[in-house]
Order: C-alpha cells, then sequence, then structure tokens
C-alpha cells in the first residue's frame, strides 16, 4: 500500500486541477447542458470541468477569488458564502440537475444539498472517511464521513447508482475516501412496478 503523504487539506484542495475520476465517469447521467451545483468549489477544477463539457455551474465557496476568472470564461455563477455560520441554505429553493461535492463535509446541509436536487438530478459526493486520520488530513472526525453514512443519507430518497468506500492511494488527493452516485428518481418513474428507471453505468 502507497505511504499518503501530502500538503495540508486545505490548500490541497484549491491546488488541485485534475476532475475527481468519479465525476468524470458519471457526468454522461446529467441532463444535458444542465446546471449543475459545485458546493465549497476550491480552485475550480470541476467549474472548469463542468464547463468545458457544456454544463451550466454554479459554484459556492467562502473564498471566490480562485473562482473569479469562471465567470467570463465558462460564464459560471459564483456565489460567496461561509456555509458554516449557521446560516439557512443559500440557495433558498432553487434546483439543478446536478449537486458535487468534492473533499467537503458539513452535516448540516445534508438535508438541503438532496433539496436543490431538480426530478432524475444526480447527486455526486466524494470525500474523506474514517480511518483516514491513519494516513493525512483531515483527522478530526467531525470532518470524516462513518461507514456507509451516504447511503444512509440518501436511502428511500434517491436510487443509488454506485458507491465505494476505501483506500484511494492515488491522484492529487489520496487518502480514505466514501464516494457515491445516486439519482433523484424515485417520484419520477414510469415502471409498472413502481421501482425507478435504471440507469447506464457502463460510461
Amino acid at each position: 500500500m502507497t505511504d499518503i503523504q501530502q500538503k495540508p487539506h486545505t490548500s490541497r484542495h484549491l491546488n488541485m486541477v485534475e476532475p475527481s475520476l468519479w465525476f468524470k465517469r458519471f457526468k454522461g447521467l446529467i441532463k444535458q447542458n444542465g446546471t449543475v451545483l459545485d458546493v465549497a468549489a476550491g480552485g475550480g477544477r470541476h467549474v472548469r470541468f463542468f464547463g468545458d463539457n457544456g454544463f451550466q455551474v454554479t459554484a459556492i465557496d467562502k473564498n471566490i477569488v480562485p473562482l473569479e476568472s469562471f465567470i467570463e470564461s465558462h460564464s459560471a455563477e459564483i456565489i460567496e458564502a461561509d456555509m458554516e455560520t449557521g446560516k439557512p441554505w443559500p440557495l433558498g429553493n432553487r434546483t439543478f440537475d446536478a449537486v458535487i461535492v468534492s473533499n467537503y463535509l458539513y452535516r448540516p446541509h445534508f438535508s438541503a444539498l438532496l433539496d436543490a436536487l431538480a426530478p432524475g438530478g444526480v447527486f455526486l459526493y466524494e470525500t474523506f472517511a474514517l480511518g483516514n486520520e491513519v494516513y493525512n488530513r483531515p483527522r478530526n472526525p467531525d470532518h470524516l464521513l462513518k461507514s456507509g453514512e451516504l447511503l444512509s443519507l440518501v436511502q428511500n430518497k434517491l436510487q443509488v447508482v454506485a458507491y465505494q468506500h476505501g483506500i484511494i492511494d492515488s491522484g492529487e488527493c489520496p487518502g480514505v475516501k466514501q464516494i457515491i452516485c445516486a439519482v433523484n428518481n424515485l417520484e419520477t418513474t414510469s415502471r409498472n412496478d413502481g421501482q425507478p428507471e435504471p440507469s447506464c453505468i457502463n460510461l
């Protein structure tokens, strides 16, 4: 197993340039030219990736300086907000064709993330999980997902397309990760048996 050594978590997140392989894999599930909400967008690597692929991106972060150039280059909507102050969810009742979160965890907004999904919307979440403290930051258990936590979050709310939990020892931000792809289609199915429509996973 590779010895995972990296710079502090915050600076890593800002300096990363390659999009998540998980997000790349499942972008085809998102409505073509649809809207994507990037929560805690960091340096904007996913703003660039989804914008380059024809999506209209709304990015939110407490530090928007690294994101401002995407307003012109990718027609992105950039929202400055500190989401951990106890204030209400800053996007009200707006919905999006995808909600993506990478390397960020703030549990009080879990419900708001799901509520921000339009019918058929895709939920893509990738962040650190318990066990990561052995390798790198974050080490605070408040910032690490418990086993199966993302599955519990979407249970009876979204259709789980794919889920993984384990050590990722390659790429720009290795560690113990939990990742999920789920679709908001439990209530929009046309199947006679009431089951959700299957999604293509051979992407």
